[in-house]
């Protein structure tokens, strides 16, 4: 924690001017959150970091679902996204679990060890520092903690979604992730345009599985 708010604004960068095409209905039918909430698994009483998370598309249907006793961390370096977010919670009726925090991927501002999942939808193709955003990541996850990206898959052409040259393909992903200490438990398409890939870090998944025999 600590330090000023970063904004690592480049031309890969979703724009706030465009937040309301976030909020488009036909979204729902090729993007369904409870399809990516199904895959996810989250359980009552969990801490989420929905990090990158727009106007809360998929921070809302996590509020829900961890329940009162647990906690969604929605964060945005977008001051313009997190002012959306408001006013969709206050048109819709606030979740009291919900909280807008303004950080970046590689510097979120919230607490090490704070978190049972990390979530980033459509944002891993933005970045420019993975190893940083990781070692974030990494920082944040309690003992067992998951990471779940969601990105656009790269065997597409749009639209929807950004051009093909930025996108990163799901292969791609799963070796950064490799090389970068994690083991990859899930990665599968989802939606119409999509993949999700789940990860734990190979240390702590190493250090609680069972002696071979």
């Amino acid at each position: 924690m600590g330090g000023p708010v970063k904004h690592p604004m480049n031309e890969r960068t979703f724009p706030a001017a465009d937040a309301h095409r976030l909020e488009k209905l036909e979204r729902l039918q090729w993007l369904p959150p409870d399809e990516i909430m199904a895959r996810i698994g989250p359980v009552q009483g969990m801490t989420v970091a929905d990090v990158g998370t727009g106007t809360g598309y998929f921070a809302i249907p996590f509020a829900k679902a961890v329940g009162r006793e647990g906690k969604v961390l929605a964060v945005d370096f977008q001051k313009e996204m997190l002012e959306n977010l408001r006013r969709k919670l206050s048109a819709s009726g606030a979740l009291q679990n919900l909280v807008i925090i303004e950080g970046e991927a590689a510097h979120t501002t919230l607490p090490e060890n704070s978190c049972d999942l990390v979530f980033m939808s459509n944002l891993w193709h933005e970045l420019d520092d993975d190893a940083g955003v990781l070692r974030e990541v990494k920082r944040l996850l309690r003992p067992g903690g998951r990471v779940a990206i969601l990105d656009w898959r790269a065997d597409l052409v749009p639209p929807p979604g950004p051009p093909v040259a930025h996108r990163v393909s799901l292969e791609t992903l799963r070796l950064v992730l490799s090389r970068h200490g994690w083991t990859v438990n899930y990665s599968e398409n989802v939606g119409m345009h999509s993949y999700l890939i789940i990860a734990g870090l190979t240390e702590i998944l190493s250090r609680h599985a069972p002696d071979s025999v």
